[in-house]
């Protein structure tokens, strides 16, 4: 590529797709042209369809590729026009337009994900509008997930497929009195009922959260659930959110505004570091629950990645890859990554919060 041509693509990103022309221009490389969408949607998305909107899941995505793309103090730089062009720096400050609208989990990954970049002003108005929002997700998912944990905990406590030394032989033998058999004088055990007793072992759930750009909404719901989990006195949980880093967030349980607050939304993605992580906290494989949540673009070493995955398996622990936690259908995610999950045994999926409480009850305490 000659200099000339480098001069031509330079002013091509600096004056915008509109700069094309009806002859066309210099074909931009990959990392060009994501950088010239990214700058596209912010600066002239009031002349395009799906452009940013202050409650936009696309805003989210944005928001974490434009770190893919510009070092850290550009980012800032744009993380500041999106305020403006969003209106959501005018909306923070005036509380009689605050009242007008209604703040959705949308709005809230985009807030949480411009929080150090906002006006001192408007933080607290920020998190009231977080608070709002949070107050009301878990006021919807708080009652369902402890009905389908201690739902299924009772059903396992009823245990009916008992050891030997469990059995409750007059339960059963109730349960069979249609299997008697007069020639021999007995009664055939079909089923087996065991003993009623309580369970004293703690189950465990981990929780890893990616905290990329495109996973805000699903943070904002796996942040308020894990919250509801830490108030079950049956479950112990564990809160770790990565980028590139690993940061473990348990001691902000069970207050979901201090949790999602300590959380870093944009960042890069080294699904593997995060892992090896949760081998440290997998103490009692059997009774334990990891949850990765990720969309599985990595960016560190798959390879790595995946010995971490088979490693965690082969512990005896329950894997879930959950792919998003939300209600917007399928989510983009790495095909490749997912598919070396599917060999292992795994089934990467998406489910709706209003689905996760059951999912995660079978998990727990099994199909009984």
């Amino acid at each position: 590529m000659s200099d000339y041509d480098e001069y031509l693509r330079k002013w091509r990103l600096i004056l915008g797709q509109d700069a094309q022309g009806a002859e066309g221009g210099p074909e931009l490389p990959a990392r060009a042209a994501g950088m010239d969408a990214v700058l596209e949607a912010l600066y002239n998305s009031d002349e395009r369809k799906g452009g940013l909107g202050p409650s936009s899941p696309n805003v989210n995505r944005w928001l974490g590729d434009i770190r893919k793309y510009f070092p850290t103090d550009t980012v800032q730089l744009l993380q500041r026009d999106a305020l403006e062009r969003l209106g959501i720096q005018e909306m923070l400050l005036e509380p009689e337009l605050l009242e007008t609208i209604q703040p959705d989990v949308h709005l809230v990954g985009t807030l949480l994900t411009l929080k150090n970049v906002l006006p001192e002003r408007s933080r607290e108005t920020a998190r009231l509008v977080v608070r709002r929002v949070v107050e009301e997700i878990e006021k919807q998912l708080r009652q369902p997930l402890l009905q389908a944990i201690s739902g299924r905990k009772r059903q396992q406590v009823r245990n009916r497929r008992p050891r030997h030394s469990d059995i409750d032989w007059h339960q059963t033998i109730r349960v069979n009195l249609k299997h008697y058999q007069p020639d021999h004088r007995t009664v055939l055990p079909v089923q087996l009922r065991g003993q009623h007793r309580s369970r004293t072992g703690l189950k465990h759930v981990i929780l890893l959260i990616d905290q990329s750009g495109s996973m805000a909404t699903s943070v904002v719901y796996a942040g308020v659930l894990s919250c509801v989990l830490a108030s079950l006195p049956s479950v112990r949980t564990h809160v770790v959110a990565f980028d590139t880093s690993v940061v473990d967030l348990t001691a902000r349980l069970p207050d979901p505004l201090d949790l999602l607050f300590a959380l870093q939304l944009g960042g890069g993605t080294d699904i593997g570091r995060a892992l090896r992580y949760a081998e440290q906290l997998n103490v009692a494989p059997r009774d334990t629950v990891l949850i990765l949540l990720s969309d599985l673009f990595e960016g560190g070493s798959i390879p790595n990645m995946m010995q971490s995955v088979r490693r965690l398996q082969h512990s005896g622990l329950t894997f879930l890859p959950l792919l998003a936690l939300n209600d917007q259908g399928a989510p983009a995610y790495d095909q490749q990554v997912a598919a070396l999950l599917t060999e292992l045994g795994l089934k990467p999926f998406a489910a709706t919060p209003k689905a996760f409480p059951e999912l995660l009850a079978k998990a727990l305490y099994g199909h009984a």
